[in-house]
């Protein structure tokens, strides 16, 4: 059995040692497996093309091509010891006139068939144009750009207040960050209203935004939005027209949406996330027709709320308040209201009796 050490073609770190079995092809294979590029061909040490397993002897150093031709790893030592850092772990990129600085890794090591890893892996490859003072000039958006680097920093797509998420997917789909392209059909936008502001349009679905604990929504027309598995702990929904969202396996704990019109909204997922209200602000919420099957309303306060013809088989509603909550053709089915509190709730029409166990106050 032969074992051969490979490197990136101009590299002399990360090698992978590797049995050589097969044809020359089923190397290629394990080589770009190991080293995380599309191998094409293998050189030797000192260039030469390697065109044939047998020429192949045990111990060897091959470097491996992705099609470029060979470059030798003495040059990128030096490149790499250069005082103005023209090759370093460090770089500066020059993005529309904005300087962003960051490390190679950080470009290459996430998405390595993007142009970005592709530019940046190997030292010239692409020709990459530098300002006077050795930044690396990139002639596209550097508001766009942010926050894909800071996604190939730490794998979150993270979008500031003002940055058009489309703007952000076609940059993104620009430097063939596939995994953020991808979902450029799975965002789906909705408008929101603040107050007497201009309408803005904002992504509510498809990347998890996070709006626990910091979300002012009070008042937003909501109406048909996606938010489904969104968190939106502790926010503010006060007076929100919701009307036919998708809240599917959405988490709501200890928020406020007295006032808030939620008719016709879905809940319901069908793989089993169930939506989280617990301890939520509910008063006065209109919620007719809405699908809530499993849904958690655990010790929320449902007082003066309209919950006609909803669907709340197999809800929590132990501990909830629903004084004066009009529950008429509700289906109740299997919910758990031990402890609630049902003072002046209204329950005509109900499609399922309500047996005195489910409820114990």
């Amino acid at each position: 059995m032969r074992r051969v050490t490979l490197f990136v073609n101009g590299t002399s770190k990360n090698g992978k040692v590797v049995a050589v079995y097969g044809t020359l092809s089923d190397l290629l294979s394990v080589a770009s497996n190991k080293l995380g590029i599309k191998a094409s061909c293998l050189y030797n040490g000192k260039g030469g093309l390697i065109d044939d397993i047998a020429l192949i002897r045990d111990d060897d150093v091959l470097y491996v091509s992705e099609g470029d031709p060979f470059i030798d790893p003495q040059n990128e030592a030096k490149a790499t010891s250069d005082p103005h850092g023209a090759h370093t772990d460090w770089l500066t990129l020059n993005i529309g006139g904005r300087l962003f600085t960051t490390t190679r890794s950080t470009l290459v090591s996430k998405e390595p068939e993007s142009m970005l890893a592709h530019m940046f892996r190997e030292k010239d490859v692409w020709g990459n144009k530098q300002d006077e003072h050795g930044a690396y000039l990139i002639d596209r958006s550097p508001e766009y750009f942010e926050p894909i680097l800071n996604y190939l920093r730490h794998g979150q797509l993270i979008i500031n207040e003002g940055i058009n998420i489309r703007g952000v997917l076609e940059e993104a789909r620009f430097f063939g960050i596939e995994q953020l392209a991808e979902h450029n059909h799975s965002f789906e936008f909705c408008s929101l209203s603040f107050g007497n502001t201009n309408q803005v349009r904002a992504p509510l679905s498809g990347i998890g935004l996070n709006f626990s604990g910091m979300a002012n929504l009070s008042r937003c027309n909501l109406t048909h939005a996606n938010l489904c598995c969104s968190n939106l702990e502790r926010a503010d929904l006060s007076g929100a027209n919701l009307d036919g969202a998708n809240l599917q396996g959405v988490k709501m704990l200890c928020s406020n949406a007295e006032g808030a019109s939620l008719k016709g909204c879905n809940f319901e997922d069908p793989s089993g996330l169930k939506a989280n209200l617990e301890g939520a602000n509910l008063k006065g919420v209109d919620m007719e027709g809405s699908q809530m099957t499993g849904i958690n309303l655990r010790v929320a306060t449902l007082k003066n709320a309209k919950l006609k013809n909803c669907n709340l088989r197999g809800a929590t509603l132990a501990g909830t308040d629903l004084e004066n909550c009009d529950l008429s053709g509700c289906d109740l089915q299997e919910a758990n209201l031990r402890g609630s509190n049902v003072k002046g709730a209204i329950f005509e029409e109900m499609l399922t009796p309500l047996h005195m166990s489910q409820s114990v106050r």
